[in-house]
């Protein structure tokens, strides 16, 4: 019978009840969000794809679908339920999905990203609708690229993955994790404009060491602890070798929410093989060195006048510091020198050299200072006086008022950075920051806060948001054909961010362009690391295209609805071909649609 379907086979061999048979029904197409525009279809696209009568015969602009969208995701009382109706409709209809986002970003960014995906993460279990992704485990082994290859696009071009060991700053969340990979490409489309379709979001499951998500009768990864050591490296080399023998080895793997070790350990050993980053070691430090460079611009000093405080020495601190420290010297200055000029606290105290309580291994032996021990942040930022006291350590409240009262005593206009994530775990808010200085902080967070009405004088806190970074790497390594990320691509996204920040924007003490303009900024991004991929020989699509802004736009996902009609109308089946009418790979031949 299945070869019946096949269309090689003429009608005159067919069942004449099976003639007009569809090989995919205009049913199928509804449940495609790549190509579903739900009551956006036209009376003659109902007729033609055969969906007439499948949908409410009021035809609705896509303008008044996302009115709709808009009154229903404000109905909501509270963010995860936005998410869950953000993620429906995203479901259901991407380029309405997109549509929406992408004009109401300052509004959706908070939902579908930090804080909310952290919440969402938690309940992932819960509020699991639909499979997006894959979910690979280590059971897989020795058959990831079987896996890989379930997968029904060929055309990959970037992925995002975690084994969901660090969650934000929530911690080891397991498979729960899976909602960081697939917000993360969300955005790779909403800032960046990079095609959906060439997106895939992955969950290495290995188990989970979160004995409440064991206990947990509803909870959806792998029911054991972490898999670690050499079965567990194994399997990562496993994976990378299986992506790309399916997908080319110009697939862009951005590597998210590891463990701490895993993290540096994943990075050092593929980064000079394979397409990819961490974005919690280098998009995090890219964000984060940008923001301070635009504080210079408040604060009138230089980076060399400048001594900066850690707290916290995971990915995101070091990550910062290395890439502070390579921004020192390309000022002038020596490493040594640059170094000290940074100091590092973790659970234990002040990083420094032969420390008594010990735990100074890996990457903290770089940043241990000849000092002696001291345990209190409070006590650090006295003896210090840091100039600047940056926040990663998922510590909420860490950033105390006496320890701000002293930033504030003791420099002009102190650079206070809480970057942990989500909300909940930010080390202070903006509010508390700004009335402990007076007003005189440069300040920037992790997650949002609202504006801070201070005597008389509203204060705008920045967000020193990855979002500003990672998309924009992610579409210039795709278009123009990066196969080795190195540092100082980092280096000169953060460079060009902090260019983008206007004198209106630092007036008011933002760090970072306004997020309402991240689209711009990301593609403004893209454009200036284009030309800088080709002038420093790290592209490899060749010829350089001639004019880079309008390459960027050629290739950027396009939110509106796609005319069907014109297409068919020029055809005498009145199909067209499959990539003149967007629906690629949907027909095959001559066989028609109901």
């Amino acid at each position: 019978m299945a070869e019946l379907y096949k269309t090689s086979a003429s009608k005159k061999d067919l069942p004449i009840h099976m003639m007009a048979r569809p090989r995919v029904r205009g049913v199928d197409l509804l449940r495609d969000p790549l190509l579903n525009k739900g009551m956006g279809f036209t009376v003659q696209e109902r007729q033609i794809l055969g969906v007439h009568g499948l949908i409410p015969p009021a035809v609705m602009t896509q303008s008044d679908q996302v009115m709709s969208s808009l009154q229903n995701f404000n109905g909501w009382t509270n963010d995860l339920d936005r998410y869950i109706f953000m993620m429906g409709l995203q479901d259901r209809n991407e380029k309405l999905f997109y549509k929406v986002v992408t004009e109401n970003v300052e509004k959706m960014m908070p939902i579908i990203y930090t804080p909310t995906v952290g919440l969402a993460c938690q309940k992932y279990g819960l509020t699991f609708r639909r499979p997006r992704g894959l979910y690979i485990t280590i059971h897989d082994k020795g058959f990831i690229f079987d896996v890989l290859c379930n997968w029904p696009s060929d055309n990959i071009k970037a992925i995002v993955v975690t084994d969901g060991e660090r969650i934000l700053g929530l911690g080891d969340l397991g498979c729960y994790g899976m909602g960081i990979p697939v917000g993360k490409l969300a955005l790779y489309t909403a800032l960046a404009g990079v095609d959906p379709s060439q997106c895939l979001p992955i969950m290495l499951d290995v188990g989970t060491d979160n004995k409440t998500l064991l206990d947990d009768p509803l909870y959806i990864g792998l029911r054991q602890n972490r898999v670690r050591g050499k079965p567990y490296e194994e399997f990562v080399d496993e994976f990378m070798q299986a992506v790309v023998r399916r997908f080319g080895n110009q697939t862009l793997i951005q590597f998210e929410d590891f463990g701490n070790h895993n993290a540096f350990t994943l990075l050092e050993k593929y980064r000079e093989k394979y397409c990819t980053f961490n974005d919690d070691i280098q998009g995090t430090a890219a964000v984060a060195v940008a923001g301070i460079f635009a504080s210079l611009k408040i604060t009138g000093k230089s980076l060399e006048q400048n001594k900066f405080v850690f707290l916290g020495a995971g990915e995101a601190s070091i990550g910062i510091a290395k890439l502070l420290v390579m921004a020192m010297v390309g000022e002038g200055m020596t490493k040594t020198d640059a170094v000290r000029r940074i100091w590092m606290v973790d659970s234990r105290g002040l990083i420094v050299q032969n420390r008594p309580s010990g735990g100074v291994t890996g990457q903290k032996v770089t940043f241990a200072q000849d000092h002696a021990p001291i345990d209190k942040l409070a006590e650090i930022v006295k003896q210090i006086k840091p100039t600047a006291i940056i926040g990663a350590s998922a510590v909420p409240g860490a950033f105390t008022e006496e320890i701000l009262t002293m930033m504030g005593n003791n420099n002009e206009r102190p650079i206070i950075f809480a970057l942990s994530n989500p909300t909940s775990k930010a080390e202070c808010t903006a509010e508390q920051a700004y009335k402990a200085t007076k007003g005189r902080c440069v300040f920037a967070s992790g997650s949002p806060f609202k504006p801070v009405e201070l005597e008389g004088k509203t204060f705008v806190p920045g967000q020193g948001n990855n979002a500003y970074i990672f998309p924009g790497i992610a579409l210039a390594t795709i278009l123009c054909d990066i196969r080795c990320i190195t540092e100082d691509v980092f280096l000169e996204s953060a460079k060009l961010l902090a260019s983008m920040v206007d004198k209106s924007s630092l007036d008011k003490g933002l760090v970072y362009p306004p997020l309402s303009k991240i689209r711009e900024v990301s593609t403004d991004l893209t454009e200036g690391l284009i030309n800088y991929a080709y002038k420093n020989n790290l592209a490899y699509l060749y010829p350089e295209p001639p004019n880079v802004p309008a390459y960027i736009k050629a290739h950027q996902y396009n939110t509106d609805y796609q005319d069907f009609m014109p297409a068919m109308y020029n055809y005498p089946n009145g199909l067209g071909t499959p990539v003149q009418h967007g629906l690629s790979g949907l027909y095959a031949g001559n066989v028609q649609l109901s």
